[in-house]
């Protein structure tokens, strides 16, 4: 199984070689912790932090 991997600039997690969101190719895999946006309008979380599209994001990562 490979590990996941994250778009450092958008915390995107991302299945291919181009992150979808931000179009960047800068990954990490080291994170912690995850969070899914399902609906972003009506999620404070998403509101606060500046999430514009659903999908799953690392809270932290290095």
């Amino acid at each position: 199984m490979t590990k996941e991997k994250v778009c450092k600039n958008c915390k995107l997690f991302v299945e291919g070689n181009i992150c979808p969101l931000c179009k960047g190719n800068n990954f990490t895999n080291i994170y912690q912790g995850k969070m899914t946006i399902l609906d972003t309008n009506k999620s404070f979380i998403a509101t606060q932090i500046g999430i514009t599209e659903k999908g799953k994001y690392a809270i932290k990562i290095r």
